[in-house]
């Protein structure tokens, strides 16, 4: 008998990345302009769409101050800042594991789990091993899984094919994981935190795409399945 599956992203669902990714997009930018933009500045590129990938957004973010640099060098330096260079570590460690104990345990009783990130596939693992080594999600499916990310609907129906799903969810706090699940034909369920940087303008987006439910974290995931 198929089975359902539950779908997450990565950043800003399983994981709280405003002091990870967030924060080293500021420190990219800043880094290349010397200016220190506000995180509205990068959820406003988030919520326009097609801003899946941060070390573009962080490149994008340069050019908009009116600085040029190679973007394989921000894709460097942007790196280095994320995973750490020497002995200093990076701001990977400071992101925080969002479900409470127990939830995902929870709901792999009544789905398999599974997980589309716009991350590399590495980097999720890394994230994924630290907090919840002992949660199963399968498959993994990562940037360079896909040939076309979010919003196209690629991984979901890459995920969809591996698992022979009957019914599937995925849990987004992007319009691109929103465009992306309506485009695959999947349920999609946003999460947009009570502090989040234009809040209220996402929220609308979502209700817009057709989210079943718009949720603050995923605690709340189980209320509205």
């Amino acid at each position: 008998m198929s089975r359902e599956v539950i779908v997450f992203d990565m950043d800003g669902v399983l994981v709280d990345v405003s002091g990870s990714y967030r924060e080293t997009i500021r420190q990219t930018v800043r880094h290349f302009t010397g200016a220190d933009i506000p995180h509205e500045s990068i959820q406003e590129l988030k919520n326009a769409g097609g801003w899946t990938n941060d070390w573009a957004v962080a490149h994008r973010l340069i050019q908009d101050l009116g600085f040029q640099a190679r973007y394989e060098d921000v894709v460097a330096k942007f790196q280095e800042l994320f995973l750490g260079a020497g002995d200093g570590p990076g701001l990977i460690r400071q992101e925080r594991w969002v479900a409470r104990p127990g939830l995902l345990e929870r709901l792999s009783g009544r789905a398999a789990l599974a997980v589309f990130t716009g991350r590399p596939r590495e980097e999720a693992w890394l994230t994924l091993n630290r907090f919840a080594g002992g949660v199963v999600f399968d498959p993994v499916v990562g940037a360079e899984d896909v040939d076309r990310g979010k919003p196209a609907p690629d991984g979901l129906l890459l995920i969809a094919r591996r698992t022979g799903a009957g019914k599937m969810w995925y849990v987004g706090d992007t319009v691109d994981d929103a465009r992306s699940a309506q485009s695959a034909g999947i349920p999609f369920i946003g999460v947009a935190a009570p502090h989040a940087p234009l809040r209220r303008q996402l929220v609308e987006l979502f209700q817009a795409l057709g989210a079943q439910a718009i949720i603050e974290d995923i605690n709340q995931l189980e209320g509205v399945l």
